[in-house]
Protein backbone atom coordinates (compact mmCIF):
# COMPACT_ATOMS: atom_id res chain seq x y z
CA UNK A 1 0.00 0.00 0.00
CA UNK A 2 1.62 3.48 -0.96
CA UNK A 3 -0.20 5.95 1.55
CA UNK A 4 -2.24 5.76 4.79
CA UNK A 5 -4.03 9.23 5.68
CA UNK A 6 -4.68 9.75 9.17
CA UNK A 7 -6.79 12.67 10.21
CA UNK A 8 -7.54 13.74 13.86
CA UNK A 9 -11.12 14.71 14.70
CA UNK A 10 -12.71 16.89 17.14
CA UNK A 11 -16.27 18.56 16.91
CA UNK A 12 -15.86 19.48 13.04
CA UNK A 13 -18.58 17.01 11.79
CA UNK A 14 -19.18 19.31 8.65
CA UNK A 15 -15.63 19.81 7.31
CA UNK A 16 -14.36 16.72 8.23
CA UNK A 17 -17.27 15.33 5.74
CA UNK A 18 -16.10 17.41 2.96
CA UNK A 19 -12.29 17.01 4.32
CA UNK A 20 -13.29 13.18 3.48
CA UNK A 21 -15.32 13.66 0.36
CA UNK A 22 -12.08 15.34 -1.32
CA UNK A 23 -9.85 12.79 0.08
CA UNK A 24 -10.89 10.45 -1.78
CA UNK A 25 -12.20 11.97 -4.97
CA UNK A 26 -8.61 12.78 -5.06
CA UNK A 27 -7.02 9.41 -4.17
CA UNK A 28 -8.59 7.29 -6.49
CA UNK A 29 -5.10 6.60 -8.32
CA UNK A 30 -3.63 6.10 -5.45
CA UNK A 31 -3.29 2.67 -3.51
CA UNK A 32 -4.14 4.40 0.06
CA UNK A 33 -6.32 3.89 3.37
CA UNK A 34 -7.85 6.36 5.31
CA UNK A 35 -8.04 6.55 9.37
CA UNK A 36 -10.17 9.01 11.14
CA UNK A 37 -9.24 9.22 14.93
CA UNK A 38 -12.32 11.08 16.58
CA UNK A 39 -11.16 11.96 20.25
CA UNK A 40 -14.60 12.10 21.66
CA UNK A 41 -16.37 14.65 19.68
CA UNK A 42 -20.40 15.77 20.70
CA UNK A 43 -21.40 16.10 17.22
CA UNK A 44 -21.94 12.91 16.51
CA UNK A 45 -18.90 12.84 14.39
CA UNK A 46 -17.76 9.53 14.64
CA UNK A 47 -21.61 7.85 13.55
CA UNK A 48 -21.57 10.54 10.71
CA UNK A 49 -17.84 8.64 9.58
CA UNK A 50 -19.76 5.19 10.31
CA UNK A 51 -22.49 5.75 8.25
CA UNK A 52 -21.25 8.04 5.34
CA UNK A 53 -17.59 6.73 5.00
CA UNK A 54 -17.89 2.44 5.87
CA UNK A 55 -14.14 1.96 4.21
CA UNK A 56 -13.03 5.10 6.50
CA UNK A 57 -10.57 3.06 9.57
CA UNK A 58 -12.28 4.81 12.32
CA UNK A 59 -11.23 5.06 15.84
CA UNK A 60 -13.56 6.50 18.50
CA UNK A 61 -11.87 7.30 21.79
CA UNK A 62 -14.45 8.15 24.75
CA UNK A 63 -12.64 10.94 26.23
CA UNK A 64 -9.98 13.80 24.28
CA UNK A 65 -6.68 12.29 24.31
CA UNK A 66 -5.22 15.46 22.02
CA UNK A 67 -3.82 15.45 18.67
CA UNK A 68 -0.31 13.94 18.92
CA UNK A 69 -1.76 10.57 21.00
CA UNK A 70 -4.34 10.50 18.84
CA UNK A 71 -2.43 10.37 15.48
CA UNK A 72 0.09 7.63 16.96
CA UNK A 73 -2.89 5.31 17.93
CA UNK A 74 -3.29 5.38 14.02
CA UNK A 75 0.43 5.46 12.71
CA UNK A 76 1.19 2.78 15.08
CA UNK A 77 -1.27 0.60 12.57
CA UNK A 78 -0.70 1.90 9.26
CA UNK A 79 0.49 0.18 6.03
CA UNK A 80 1.21 2.92 3.93
CA UNK A 81 4.75 3.51 2.57
CA UNK A 82 3.74 6.87 3.40
CA UNK A 83 1.91 8.29 6.19
CA UNK A 84 -0.45 11.61 5.66
CA UNK A 85 -0.92 13.56 8.35
CA UNK A 86 -4.14 15.60 7.60
CA UNK A 87 -6.71 18.21 9.58
CA UNK A 88 -9.97 17.58 9.13
CA UNK A 89 -10.55 21.27 8.10
CA UNK A 90 -8.76 20.88 5.06
CA UNK A 91 -9.13 20.01 1.58
CA UNK A 92 -6.94 18.71 -1.24
CA UNK A 93 -7.51 18.80 -4.86
CA UNK A 94 -6.56 16.90 -7.98
CA UNK A 95 -2.53 16.92 -7.93
CA UNK A 96 -2.18 16.76 -4.26
CA UNK A 97 -1.37 13.35 -3.89
CA UNK A 98 0.42 12.80 -6.92
CA UNK A 99 2.60 15.56 -6.97
CA UNK A 100 3.65 14.69 -3.16
CA UNK A 101 4.30 11.14 -4.55
CA UNK A 102 6.65 12.12 -7.14
CA UNK A 103 8.78 14.35 -5.21
CA UNK A 104 9.34 11.98 -2.20
CA UNK A 105 10.21 9.06 -5.20
CA UNK A 106 12.41 12.11 -6.73
CA UNK A 107 14.14 12.56 -3.57
CA UNK A 108 15.69 10.17 -1.11
CA UNK A 109 16.54 12.61 1.21
CA UNK A 110 13.37 14.26 1.95
CA UNK A 111 11.74 12.84 4.89
CA UNK A 112 8.65 14.67 4.82
CA UNK A 113 7.05 17.52 2.62
CA UNK A 114 4.38 19.83 3.02
CA UNK A 115 2.38 22.04 0.82
CA UNK A 116 1.13 25.65 0.22
CA UNK A 117 -1.82 26.61 2.36
CA UNK A 118 -4.71 28.52 1.49
CA UNK A 119 -7.47 30.10 4.03
CA UNK A 120 -10.81 30.71 2.56
CA UNK A 121 -10.26 33.86 1.27
CA UNK A 122 -7.58 32.61 -1.04
CA UNK A 123 -5.00 34.19 1.54
CA UNK A 124 -1.81 32.14 1.80
CA UNK A 125 -0.88 30.70 5.36
CA UNK A 126 2.59 31.90 6.40
CA UNK A 127 2.81 28.65 8.89
CA UNK A 128 3.41 26.32 5.96
CA UNK A 129 6.84 26.96 5.83
CA UNK A 130 8.99 27.91 9.14
CA UNK A 131 12.17 27.43 10.70
CA UNK A 132 12.57 26.36 14.45
CA UNK A 133 11.77 28.56 17.25
CA UNK A 134 14.75 28.31 18.56
CA UNK A 135 15.62 31.53 21.06
CA UNK A 136 17.03 34.47 18.62
CA UNK A 137 14.02 33.37 16.18
CA UNK A 138 11.37 33.56 18.52
CA UNK A 139 12.86 36.56 19.88
CA UNK A 140 12.28 38.27 17.33
CA UNK A 141 8.85 37.17 16.71
CA UNK A 142 7.98 38.25 20.26
CA UNK A 143 9.39 41.54 20.02
CA UNK A 144 7.65 42.09 16.47
CA UNK A 145 10.85 42.53 14.58
CA UNK A 146 10.02 39.72 12.16
CA UNK A 147 6.61 41.96 11.56
CA UNK A 148 8.64 44.91 10.78
CA UNK A 149 11.15 43.03 8.35
CA UNK A 150 9.31 40.67 7.29
CA UNK A 151 11.30 39.53 3.80
CA UNK A 152 14.57 39.42 6.28
CA UNK A 153 16.24 36.27 6.29
CA UNK A 154 17.47 37.11 9.68
CA UNK A 155 14.34 39.01 11.33
CA UNK A 156 11.87 36.79 9.94
CA UNK A 157 13.21 33.73 10.01
CA UNK A 158 10.64 32.04 11.68
CA UNK A 159 7.92 32.26 8.65
CA UNK A 160 10.42 32.18 5.70
CA UNK A 161 8.76 35.18 3.87
CA UNK A 162 12.33 35.81 2.09
CA UNK A 163 11.31 32.37 0.18
CA UNK A 164 8.91 32.20 -2.72
CA UNK A 165 5.88 31.09 -1.57
CA UNK A 166 5.46 29.39 -4.82
CA UNK A 167 8.95 27.83 -5.19
CA UNK A 168 10.50 24.33 -3.79
CA UNK A 169 12.28 24.57 -0.96
CA UNK A 170 14.27 22.90 1.98
CA UNK A 171 12.63 24.37 5.47
CA UNK A 172 12.74 23.35 9.03
CA UNK A 173 9.23 23.37 10.06
CA UNK A 174 6.11 21.79 8.32
CA UNK A 175 2.44 22.17 10.09
CA UNK A 176 0.75 19.73 11.27
CA UNK A 177 -2.54 20.37 9.00
CA UNK A 178 -0.50 18.62 6.02
CA UNK A 179 2.59 16.58 6.44
CA UNK A 180 3.30 13.82 3.98
CA UNK A 181 6.06 11.60 6.09
CA UNK A 182 7.57 8.23 5.08
CA UNK A 183 6.45 5.70 7.51
CA UNK A 184 9.69 4.03 8.22
CA UNK A 185 10.46 7.20 9.74
CA UNK A 186 7.62 7.59 11.67
CA UNK A 187 7.96 4.61 12.99
CA UNK A 188 11.80 5.11 13.99
CA UNK A 189 11.06 7.86 15.74
CA UNK A 190 8.09 6.39 17.48
CA UNK A 191 5.69 9.22 15.73
CA UNK A 192 4.54 12.48 17.86
CA UNK A 193 5.96 13.29 21.04
CA UNK A 194 2.79 12.65 23.65
CA UNK A 195 3.90 15.52 25.66
CA UNK A 196 2.49 18.34 23.49
CA UNK A 197 -0.99 17.75 23.89
CA UNK A 198 -1.65 20.19 21.25
CA UNK A 199 0.04 22.75 19.68
CA UNK A 200 3.71 22.13 18.95
CA UNK A 201 3.95 18.43 17.56
CA UNK A 202 4.40 19.38 14.16
CA UNK A 203 7.45 21.84 15.12
CA UNK A 204 9.36 18.51 17.04
CA UNK A 205 8.33 15.75 14.62
CA UNK A 206 9.76 18.36 12.18
CA UNK A 207 13.09 18.67 14.60
CA UNK A 208 13.15 15.17 15.04
CA UNK A 209 12.91 14.15 11.35
CA UNK A 210 15.96 16.16 10.83
CA UNK A 211 18.06 14.79 13.02
CA UNK A 212 17.88 11.28 11.33
CA UNK A 213 19.58 12.88 8.70
CA UNK A 214 16.57 14.02 6.48
CA UNK A 215 14.94 17.37 4.77
CA UNK A 216 12.07 18.88 5.04
CA UNK A 217 10.46 20.20 2.09
CA UNK A 218 7.90 22.97 1.01
CA UNK A 219 6.01 22.36 -2.29
CA UNK A 220 4.89 25.83 -3.35
CA UNK A 221 3.80 24.15 -6.31
CA UNK A 222 0.98 22.32 -4.50
CA UNK A 223 -2.37 23.90 -2.70
CA UNK A 224 -4.46 22.92 -0.10
CA UNK A 225 -7.02 24.70 1.37
CA UNK A 226 -7.09 25.07 5.35
CA UNK A 227 -10.12 26.27 7.15
CA UNK A 228 -7.41 26.64 10.11
CA UNK A 229 -8.53 26.49 13.96
CA UNK A 230 -12.13 26.08 13.35
CA UNK A 231 -12.22 23.60 16.76
CA UNK A 232 -10.41 26.20 18.67
CA UNK A 233 -11.70 29.12 20.88
CA UNK A 234 -8.56 31.55 20.86
CA UNK A 235 -10.18 33.72 23.04
CA UNK A 236 -9.85 31.26 26.03
CA UNK A 237 -7.16 31.17 28.53
CA UNK A 238 -6.84 27.28 27.91
CA UNK A 239 -5.80 28.30 24.27
CA UNK A 240 -3.12 30.42 25.52
CA UNK A 241 -1.27 28.36 28.10
CA UNK A 242 -1.80 25.66 25.36
CA UNK A 243 -0.19 27.36 22.50
CA UNK A 244 2.72 29.19 24.46
CA UNK A 245 3.19 26.25 26.59
CA UNK A 246 3.93 24.27 23.58
CA UNK A 247 7.02 26.10 22.90
CA UNK A 248 8.58 25.88 26.20
CA UNK A 249 8.30 21.93 26.02
CA UNK A 250 10.14 21.86 22.88
CA UNK A 251 12.47 24.82 24.29
CA UNK A 252 13.53 22.70 26.92
CA UNK A 253 13.36 19.34 25.46
CA UNK A 254 15.78 20.67 22.40
CA UNK A 255 17.73 23.96 23.73
CA UNK A 256 18.32 23.12 27.72
CA UNK A 257 20.79 25.70 27.81
CA UNK A 258 19.04 28.53 27.00
CA UNK A 259 15.05 27.60 28.52
CA UNK A 260 15.21 29.12 31.51
CA UNK A 261 15.90 32.94 29.63
CA UNK A 262 13.15 31.50 27.12
CA UNK A 263 10.83 30.49 29.58
CA UNK A 264 10.93 33.58 30.92
CA UNK A 265 9.79 35.13 27.94
CA UNK A 266 6.99 33.35 27.29
CA UNK A 267 5.85 33.50 30.74
CA UNK A 268 5.30 37.12 29.66
CA UNK A 269 4.07 36.67 26.90
CA UNK A 270 1.39 34.33 28.34
CA UNK A 271 0.54 36.61 31.03
CA UNK A 272 0.14 39.42 28.61
CA UNK A 273 -2.42 37.46 26.19
CA UNK A 274 -4.46 36.43 29.50
CA UNK A 275 -4.54 40.11 30.84
CA UNK A 276 -5.51 41.14 27.20
CA UNK A 277 -8.18 38.65 27.08
CA UNK A 278 -9.74 39.95 30.58
CA UNK A 279 -9.56 43.33 29.67
CA UNK A 280 -11.50 42.22 26.03
CA UNK A 281 -14.38 40.30 28.63
CA UNK A 282 -14.88 43.21 30.64
CA UNK A 283 -14.98 45.54 27.87
CA UNK A 284 -17.47 43.13 25.75
CA UNK A 285 -19.51 43.02 28.84
CA UNK A 286 -20.17 45.89 29.81
CA UNK A 287 -21.18 46.50 26.18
Amino acid sequence: MLLSIIIVNYNVKELLKDCLISVYEHSRNIDCEVWVVDNDSKDESAAMVRDDFPDVRLIANTKNVGFSTANNQAIKEAGGQYTLILNPDTLVYKDTFENCKEFMEANPDCGAVGVKMVDNKGQFLPESKRSFPNPTTSLFKIIGLSQLFKNSSLFNKYHLENLDQNGIHAVDTLAGAFMWVRTSILQDINGFDESFFMYGEDIDLSYRIEQKGYKNYYLGNTTILHYKGESTNKNDNEYVYRFYGAMKIFSRKHFPKTYPIYALGVNLLIATQILKLSVLRIFSKKA
